[in-house]
């Protein structure tokens, strides 16, 4: 290779070296797109039916946020506070409970070693102070770190400024393209605004959902603390497949204290609901989303949580259904599609 084709490889080399170390602020960068598309789609919906200006529209629904956030927050945060220390007191004597139900079932069965011993007894040991300690310090994890605090100012911040002048970013982002290429550009940033627009209008539909029908099983089953394990659900259906398996460990960990057959009967009516969510709320809710293979899904959040953390999690699908568009359009329909094949005989 001649000179000039080191130094591109050079500065290709050094370039993805830079996007590596700052991929958390991308990430924080892509979240505040998301949220700016969100309320821009409000925004449009009532220059379009209230026939608001866009210039009162945009404080009006940001005004409207923030105040709907700190509602939410004084009347959810503090119970969820509370109720969560007593969650980290309860989930250990569960443990407990499992291994007295053991032992009683082994006396039943005479001659019969259901587990080893001293298998369960390190279980016991380690996994009691483990999730007392994880339970007692979730909250101040994602709410009290100061890092956490910074990044979602940062995420409202920029979803604020690309929000009062979205064109102007849109108009960047697609002057960085060739002159013959921006109108098409500009399509396909029309198709992913749509899609993302679909994807949060029926997630938070679907956290909705989950997170009532999650508390009324657990008040007619009169588990305790339902309100911080409807909220659990909630906010874990916003991560597919891996966030629903999760949400229920906490409300089967205080329902055994109680009795065992409530422990099933809480695994039995979240798996019902599941099952309701997934073959009526997605099918009905989300027809327009960009359809996604579920081992996609799958795949993708696991590949991004072990590059990028929670945050790579979170932003999982979005940016899979950002990346389908982009390949789908660009790679699929603009290049390979228009690929066209050799001509016979030609050397």
């Amino acid at each position: 290779m001649n000179l000039g084709k080191w130094i591109g490889l050079a500065a290709l080399g050094v370039s993805l070296f830079i996007l590596w170390q700052i991929r958390q602020v991308i990430l924080l960068v892509f979240a505040a797109v998301v949220l700016a598309s969100a309320m821009n789609a409000l925004i449009r919906l009532l220059t379009a039916r209230v026939k608001i200006k866009r210039g009162l529209a945009i404080p009006l629904v940001i005004g409207l946020l923030l105040g709907i956030s700190t509602v939410f927050g004084l009347l959810v945060i503090p119970p969820f506070v509370a109720q969560s220390q007593e969650l980290a007191t309860l989930v250990p004597q569960s443990i407990d409970r499992l291994v007295s139900l053991f032992h009683w079932i082994e006396k039943q069965i005479p001659g019969q070693n259901l587990i080893n011993g001293n298998l369960l007894e390190d279980f016991q040991k380690q996994a009691t102070p483990l999730m007392g300690s994880v339970l007692t310090n979730f909250f101040a994890i994602f709410s009290n770190s100061l890092a956490a605090v910074l990044n979602i100012l940062l995420v409202l911040i920029l979803s604020i400024m690309f929000l009062l002048e979205s064109e102007k970013y849109r108009g960047l982002l697609i002057r960085i393209f060739p002159s013959f290429y921006r109108r098409r550009v500009d399509e396909v940033l029309k198709l992913c605004e749509t899609a993302l627009d679909s994807w949060m209008a029926g997630t938070l539909f679907n956290m909705f959902v989950i997170g009532l029908s999650s508390f009324i099983a657990l008040l007619v089953l009169q588990v305790r603390l339902p309100l911080a394990n409807a909220l659990i659900a909630g906010v874990l259906e916003a991560i597919p497949t891996i966030g629903p398996a999760f949400s229920v460990l906490p409300p089967m960990a205080v329902a055994l204290l109680d009795a065992p057959w409530k422990a099933g009967a809480v695994l039995a009516l979240y798996f019902l609901i599941q099952q309701l969510e997934q073959y009526l709320l997605v099918p009905t809710v989300m027809a327009k989303q960009v359809s996604l293979l579920p081992a996609v899904t799958l795949l993708s959040q696991i590949i991004f949580a072990i590059f990028f953390g929670f945050l790579g999690l979170l932003l999982a699908l979005p940016l899979v259904i950002v990346g389908q568009i982009w390949i789908k359009e660009v790679l699929v329909k603009d290049v390979l599609d228009q690929w066209n094949e050799p001509a016979q005989g030609v050397s």
